[in-house]
Formats: structure tokens, C-alpha cells, sequence
């Protein structure tokens, strides 16, 4: 057991309280162990002058399963355009006699990325590539549907160095909306929610547009808060409440994960903040907020309501957010949401799309999207994503997603980070845009600029707090070793595009944004106690609906080691009654 010493860094760690204190931090066997300076070291890095993070956890992003499949099939010309960039990059090293050395490395990583590429939807190999390039050591599914989690956990176990985990989609499957029509006791359907986190092996669960997609295929074109379901005669609100009452018995740590009603439709800020409600002050995570905080002010009938949302969420201590912020340029929309893709599908650009559905588990729909700076719509959208993160007082509350791909691809979180540390750049930037989107913006007039300390929290800290991984995400005795060290550079994106070093689980794997070493990620996810007499009921829903074999439902952990290529399983504690209560 070697022991291995960063020397000198200046060290960011909120969960400890640790904010640019100059500290080594020593590895021993994968984890962050206390050991006087005096002990020699086995290997030594010097990050004298370099910031020292944890290591980043995307805790929103579509990296597996089939709609993320489809997106990559759907776009062939982006992976060509891609190995057209690459190739172009290594003429121009080639052409520098002065890089050799950069050269050589960077080749390596060519090497590395060329069999996975994309850059709106990356390959498996190219995505773990690119986020531990980047100093990002965990990235979760967002979108998991519980017939298709096998296949979810083997794409997810094929994308290399990252840890990883799913939410699993309820809310919208025929069993669930069946048994709370039918006035099921909340014992009756706590217990199937649980079944269900634990035969998928998720982390949590997501419920997408609560009860629309299953009202879309009986001919309903929207489902607000408050409005019933034409067959099953319930409403989204009685969706939300039962499943946040759910989880919070089962003490699940990740708080429900929704994806609200009325995505993208001017004016949705009402049934946002109907949906904060709905929770009834349990803990509730609204993902890609972004896209449900629009009002209906001003000649184009849209308008930004990002004050309005923030506001609401400041003043409601139970709810969590994840922005979803756009970036321009082309990307491919994905989402379990067929109610709202269908509806997008005209806006395709390029024009070709699919929606689908699986064992009436949920819905997927996939369609391609360029956002523009000169339209007024997209500029704002750009815009309304910065006010939330501006405007929300805590950033405990609130972690940095681009929704990717759907708001733009994982790789642009470097950008994001000098958008919001950087204000005369962000300035620049908002004087390119469409000057209607400019004129009915706050944007100019907000002058917070993010913090290390807080980017460390809107990326690292609280994404692990909020999914309660307790060893990752710091720096303290004890942590899992997952490790960015950054030099510090006024440019914050070129900064956090290439860390001088990377390590997960204490061993380096990325040197100056060029990997050094690929090992296998592992997979976290819950294991919840439940009454499982449930499986009487699901045996026969099975036989009765499904083309599976129910012997075949669960997935073991025998199997889920298989799916993740040998790497660990990392289960997830549930909260004991009294952190459950303290929450």
C-alpha cells in the first residue's frame, strides 16, 4: 500500500468547511488518510499554486439506455465531424516542432478517444474519456425505464473511469397509475417503489411529466398540475405527492427527481411552482428548471421567469434544483417526455426524429436541435438558465447540468463555470445574442460572480450531499480518492478544461486534460427495505402484461458487477429514522 502525496495545494472542500487553505493531501489504497508531513511519501505531485477539488459528479446526464443509443445513431454526421476535428488537431501538433512532448501525449489520447466519438452524444468510451479529462469522476442516468435497466446498467458499465448509477422512471407505468386509481394503500405502493429501486439497482427514482406521458396515449396533448388523467381519473399532483411520500418512508436519500409538466410551454411557471408544492414540503429535486421557468410577457408571448422561480425556491427550504442550462450550438434533444417531443419533432433540425415506447413502462423521444444566439427564444433560454443560478441564494440547492445533451453537451460545463465566475465575459457574451432577448433580460444586471468555493459546491458538494454519497464529493478521511487538481488561471474555462491532474480512486488517470490510465468505474444505488409480499401482485401483473419472465425482473448484485466490468459496487446507506426526520 504506497503512499501517495499532493504537495502544496490550495484546497476547495465545502462538505469540510475547507475553503483555499493551502493543504497536502495524502492517498493511501484508493482513499484520503491523514499522515503527518514528516512520512515520506512513495510518490509525490507537486500542486503548489494549483487549486485541489474534489473529484465533479454530474448528477443529471443522459449516458445511458436506449433513448442515449438512439441519439447516437441519430446523428452519424456529428461522429464524422468529430474525427474531422481530431485529425485536424493532431496536423496541428504535428505541424508545431516546439510540442513534441504535447504532441506525444496528445496522440495518446487521440488514441484513446478515436473508437467513441461525438460530441452532442458522445460514445461510451469517448464519455468517460471526456468527463475525467476534465477532472469529473461520476455522471448519473437520469431516464432509467425499469424494463430497459439491464441494458441502461451494461451501457453505463461500458463507459470507462467514471462511477456511475440510474434513477428509475415510475410515475407514468401502467401498474403504478392502476394501483392509485384504484386507491391502493400508500403501504401497497411504497413497497412497489421500492421492489422496483432495488430490482433495477437505481439510485433514486425520476418521475417525467407525472402522469403525461401515459395521458398521451390516450389522446391528451397536455396534463397540467391539477388536471385529470382521461383514463385513469387521477392528476399530476396525486402522482408527485405519492411518490415523494414514498421514497421519504423508504428514507432514500436522493428526494424525488422530476421532470415537471408543461416542459418548454410559455407561461409553465405556475405549474412549476404548483409542482414544488405538490410535495407537501417533502424533499423534491426539480431537474432542468430551465426549461419549465417561462412566462408569457411581451410581444413573442415569452419571457423569462427565472425571478419568479428562484424566488420560489428560496423560500421553500425542501426543494433542490438542477439548471439544465443551454448552450448554443448543435445538439440532439432526449427525453422519456413523448407528450413534449412529439411536439418538438417539427423543430428538428436536422429534420428526423423517433418516439417510442417499451412495455408501456414510459416513453422515449428523441429529436435533434441547433440553438441559435440570433433567435430571440434560444438567446433567452441561455439567458434564463444564468438568472436561476444567480439568483438562487443557496448553492447548496442548486447543481450545474446542461440536461446533456439536451440543453447542450456534458463538455461545455468549463464554459458554464466562466459564464458564472466571470461577469464582463458573460457580458460579452450576452451582447452577441438576439437584442430583443438582451433588452428583456435582468442578465446585465446581475452582478454576482460564483466563488471557487461555490463552484466546488455546484459541482462536487452538493450533487454528492443531494444523492448521499457520503465518501465522495470531499476531501476528508476517509473519502474515496476522486481527485481534480487544477492550475489556476485567470481564463476559468481554459482552467477547468484541463486539470494538471486527475485521480479516481487514487490512481492517476488524466495528466493536463490527456488521460494516463483507464480503470473501471463502479456503481452506486440503493438498497431500501420493503414488504416483499408485493412481489404476489407484480408476478401477476407480469403474467398477465409483460413479454418478460418475471423470474428474470430482479437484477443481482452477481449481475450488476457483470454489467459494470468487474467494477465495485458502491450501495448507497439509506438514512437511518433520525436523519430521515433531520432532513
Amino acid at each position: 500500500m504506497s503512499l501517495i502525496r499532493l504537495k502544496g495545494g490550495t484546497v476547495y472542500d465545502p462538505i469540510n468547511g475547507v475553503n483555499g487553505q493551502r493543504r497536502d493531501i495524502a492517498i493511501r489504497d484508493g482513499r484520503i488518510v491523514n499522515v503527518p508531513e514528516h512520512v515520506p511519501a512513495d510518490v509525490e505531485y507537486d500542486a503548489e499554486g494549483m487549486v485541489v477539488m474534489a473529484g465533479g459528479i454530474d448528477l443529471h446526464s443522459h449516458i445511458g439506455g436506449g433513448k442515449t443509443n438512439i441519439s447516437r445513431l441519430l446523428l452519424p454526421e456529428d461522429h464524422r465531424a468529430d474525427l474531422a476535428r481530431e485529425a485536424e488537431r493532431a496536423r496541428a501538433c504535428e505541424a508545431d516542432g516546439s510540442a513534441v512532448r504535447e504532441s506525444t501525449r496528445d496522440a495518446e489520447g487521440r488514441y484513446l478517444r478515436l473508437p467513441s466519438c461525438g460530441v452532442c452524444t458522445p460514445g461510451t468510451l469517448a464519455t468517460g474519456y471526456r468527463y475525467a479529462e476534465m477532472g469529473y469522476t461520476a455522471a448519473f442516468e437520469p431516464a432509467m425505464m425499469a424494463s430497459n435497466a439491464r441494458h441502461a446498467h451494461l451501457e453505463m458499465g461500458d463507459t470507462p473511469i467514471i462511477d456511475h448509477g440510474a434513477y428509475v422512471m415510475l410515475g407514468n407505468d401502467e401498474l403504478f397509475l392502476q394501483l392509485l386509481a384504484s386507491g391502493a394503500g400508500t403501504e401497497r405502493i411504497r413497497d412497489y417503489v421500492g421492489w422496483t429501486l432495488h430490482a433495477s439497482k437505481a439510485l433514486g427514482v425520476k418521475v417525467v411529466n407525472p402522469g403525461g406521458i401515459s395521458a398521451f396515449k390516450f389522446n391528451q396533448r397536455a396534463l397540467d398540475v391539477d388536471e385529470t388523467h382521461v383514463h385513469y381519473g387521477i392528476t399530476p399532483r396525486d402522482v408527485l405527492r405519492t411518490l415523494t411520500r414514498a421514497l421519504t418512508e423508504l428514507r432514500v436519500p436522493h428526494p424525488l427527481h422530476v421532470h415537471a409538466s408543461n416542459l418548454g410551454v410559455p407561461g409553465n411557471i405556475a405549474s412549476t411552482i404548483k409542482t414544488m408544492d405538490a410535495a407537501d414540503g417533502l424533499p423534491i429535486h426539480l431537474t432542468h428548471i430551465q426549461f419549465h421557468s417561462y412566462g408569457t410577457e411581451g410581444p413573442q408571448k415569452f419571457s423569462s421567469g427565472a425571478r419568479e422561480i428562484a424566488e420560489a425556491v428560496n423560500a421553500r427550504p425542501n426543494v433542490t434544483i438542477d439548471v439544465g442550462q443551454v448552450i448554443f450550438g448543435q445538439t440532439v434533444t432526449a427525453s422519456g417526455d413523448t407528450m413534449m417531443q412529439f411536439r418538438n419533432a417539427p423543430l428538428a433540425g436536422p429534420h428526423k426524429w423517433v418516439v417510442g415506447d417499451i412495455e408501456c413502462d414510459a416513453g422515449c423521444g428523441v429529436v435533434p436541435f441547433r440553438y441559435r444566439e440570433q433567435s430571440y427564444v434560444n438567446a433567452l433560454q441561455w439567458i434564463i438558465g444564468l438568472e436561476i443560478f444567480l439568483l438562487v441564494d443557496d448553492p447548496w440547492r442548486v447543481s450545474m447540468t446542461t440536461d446533456h445533451p439536451n440543453g447542450g453537451p456534458f463538455t461545455s460545463y468549463p464554459h458554464l463555470i466562466r459564464l458564472l465566475m466571470d461577469k464582463s465575459f458573460r457580458d460579452e457574451q450576452l451582447a452577441k445574442l438576439h437584442p430583443e432577448a438582451q433588452v428583456a433580460s435582468t442578465l446585465r444586471e446581475l452582478k454576482r460572480e460564483f466563488s471557487l468555493y461555490e463552484i466546488a459546491i455546484i459541482t462536487r458538494a452538493g450533487p454528492a450531499k443531494l444523492l448521499g454519497l457520503r465518501d465522495r464529493g470531499h476531501l476528508g478521511e476517509g473519502a474515496a480518492a476522486d481527485i481534480a487538481v487544477y492550475r489556476n488561471q485567470d481564463d476559468r474555462e481554459r482552467m477547468f478544461t484541463s486539470p494538471a491532474y486527475v485521480f479516481k480512486d487514487g490512481h492517476l488517470v488524466a495528466r493536463d486534460g490527456t488521460l494516463v490510465s483507464v480503470p473501471t468505474g463502479g456503481i452506486h444505488f440503493v438498497t431500501p427495505e420493503y414488504d416483499r409480499g408485493i412481489e404476489k401482485t407484480l408476478r401477476a401483473w407480469s403474467n398477465a402484461n409483460l413479454t418478460t419472465n418475471f423470474a428474470h425482473a430482479a437484477i443481482s448484485n452477481d449481475e450488476a458487477c457483470a454489467c459494470c466490468r468487474g467494477g465495485k459496487l458502491l450501495p448507497v446507506e439509506c438514512f437511518s429514522a433520525e436523519e430521515a426526520v433531520n432532513r
